[in-house]
């Protein structure tokens, strides 16, 4: 079997380390804020970045229905204004990690306290891992909303409107 030689003028191939480290730069770009990569057009990848922080903020409002509902047509450049420069951490801890970052600006919604209230109540999430469901009987706070865990019964305790 004859294989073919490289022409002297032919650029070296690149290794697979430098292919992967170009790679990762290109992913941070895209999803963690990095700048954009030597050799690659700005403007397409302006454009891929804000298409994967819509689908991103559409997966989050499936685990978030309320907190989304919350800000109706100005839920994709909300999430899209905090998320822009953080990887994901799954649709569920970027929605709660959101709530969270909210409820501590005074900028949460009502909807969106009453289901933070609920997931503080019903899970424990210290913020790096997963969340995982509470064995005894818990409190859940976020803005007015108020929810009491007691054998896996959860209730919500609105205050009194007036």
């Amino acid at each position: 079997m004859v294989t073919a030689r490289p022409a002297d003028d032919d650029p070296p191939a690149r290794p697979a380390a430098d292919l992967a480290a170009r790679q990762a730069e290109l992913v941070a770009a895209l999803v963690a804020g990095a700048p954009v990569p030597p050799g690659f057009d700005p403007a397409p990848l302006a454009a891929a970045r804000a298409a994967l922080l819509r689908k991103r903020a559409g997966d989050v409002a499936r685990h978030w229905p309320l907190l989304a509902a919350g800000f109706g047509a100005d839920w994709p450049a909300t999430f899209a204004g905090w998320a822009a420069g953080r990887p994901t951490a799954g649709s569920l801890r970027d929605g709660w990690d959101l709530a969270r970052a909210l409820r501590g600006r005074g900028a949460l919604p009502p909807l969106g306290a009453e289901e933070l209230a609920v997931r503080e109540a019903t899970d424990r999430y210290d913020g790096h891992r997963p969340p995982r469901p509470r064995r005894l009987p818990a409190l859940g706070r976020a803005g007015g909303a108020v929810a009491v865990q007691l054998a896996g019964r959860v209730r919500l305790l609105r205050p009194a409107r007036r």
